[in-house]
């Protein structure tokens, strides 16, 4: 099955009995380098829910209720708010229960605390001024959504991500104003704020490039999770 119409939902197709693993992504680009579909079999589904908390709450139920997951992974990008996590550092939190902790920091990925912001945070500033307020060490858009649910219906959870802008590093453009009210991003409004200030392209091919390298490299992670979950 392909992913729904509003471009979230089951990553090819639904599981036909409960799983023992649901990961879940906010968009496809976070899932690039993930080892799909090599993991395609009863065991493991996984989910693109979307951008932000209104888009992950309304289709983790969803993916829930379809899958009917022993645990729960929710990965993706995250912003560093601690200036010791460079960019491309995987970094993790989990319920007491989930299971993964000690593989996951045999395979190098840092155990953290997440805080889960309304907005992207955009520049150094702003990422300082989290870090100050929250005490966490990063931040990201859904995850603390998805394991609030996960909670309510005693399923373990956990939060795997990488580090793909670090605490000092300013973003190339403001993405909360390229949003839609559904939290997509608006590809015009994109294309035009590139196309008047020409001058950012360079830092834009910069971030992606930077982006890419992060998704591979929790890609890998994830793909030796699952390898030591299996043995």
């Amino acid at each position: 099955m392909p992913l729904s119409n509003n471009g979230y939902g089951p990553v090819d197709r639904l599981a036909k009995s409960p799983v023992d693993l649901l990961i879940c992504f906010a968009v496809k680009e976070e899932m690039k380098f993930f080892p799909f579909p090599s993991w395609k079999d009863s065991s493991v589904q996984v989910w693109v829910t979307g951008i932000g908390r209104r888009n992950a709450a309304e289709n983790i139920r969803d993916a829930i209720g379809c899958v009917q997951p022993e645990r729960v992974i929710t990965a993706g990008f995250a912003g560093g708010l601690n200036p010791r996590l460079p960019c491309g550092a995987v970094i993790y939190e989990q319920d007491f229960d989930a299971g993964f902790a000690r593989e996951l920091e045999e395979l190098g990925a840092i155990p953290v605390r997440f805080h889960c912001h309304r907005r992207v945070a955009i520049t150094a500033a702003e990422k300082s001024a989290l870090w100050r307020e929250t005490g966490a060490d990063a931040v990201e858009m859904e995850s603390s959504v998805i394991r609030t649910i996960c909670r309510e219906l005693h399923i373990p959870s956990a939060t795997v991500r990488v580090i793909s802008d670090d605490a000092q590093q300013d973003l190339p453009l403001d993405f909360n104003a390229l949003m839609t009210s559904d939290d997509r991003i608006n590809y015009l409004k994109l294309m035009w704020a590139v196309i008047s200030r020409p001058g950012r392209i360079p830092k834009l091919i910069q971030f992606q490039h930077q982006t890419l390298d992060a998704a591979r490299k929790l890609g890998a992670v994830l793909e030796d999770l699952l390898g030591a979950e299996r043995r």
